[in-house]
């Protein structure tokens, strides 16, 4: 079976606002206002002593993710085995697909880093695929089993 780890820094792939202007003016300033920052989507997330988010509450933003394939999330599929903070600012993700040539694992990879990436506190994510132990429909939310078996599939 096969493993793999990739590490993406945040700065990998949001940007901070830092260096794009807001208007089409010398300043880069919108000229009848001040500069003037969206709320962080997550400002009133409360934080951990780390000035994290809790594993829980970092899991449970992984509900954001889709699987292309199946259309829910990571975590009610049964994909996202751990989240874990290893230190501060970083968190690790450990997860699963649903099969080893899951063709979308990029796709699953990337939300996942933007997500966490987009928690107050974190630098730098790290997913990790495992296949150990194997994904199984055992694993999937009841919910998501009984809106499957609605659609005629068999889990």
């Amino acid at each position: 079976m096969s493993e793999a780890t990739e590490t993406t820094t945040i700065s990998d792939l949001l940007d901070d606002g830092e260096g794009i202007p807001e208007a089409d003016t010398p300043t880069g300033l919108a000229d009848d206002a001040p500069a003037a920052r969206a709320a962080h989507p997550f400002a009133d997330l409360p934080l951990d002593d780390d000035g994290m988010p809790s594993a829980d509450a970092l899991r449970n933003a992984l509900r954001a993710v889709i699987d292309p394939e199946i259309g829910y999330n990571i975590v009610d599929l049964g994909l996202v085995y751990e989240v874990t903070k290893p230190q501060r600012g970083s968190v690790h993700v450990l997860m699963t697909l649903t099969s080893i040539g899951c063709p979308l694992s990029e796709i699953i990879h990337q939300q996942c880093s933007v997500i966490m990436g987009a928690m107050p506190g974190v630098d730098v994510v790290n997913v990790e695929f495992t296949f150990t132990p194997p994904w199984s429909t055992e694993k999937i939310a009841d919910y998501v089993r009984e809106e499957l078996r609605a659609m005629g599939m068999n889990v």
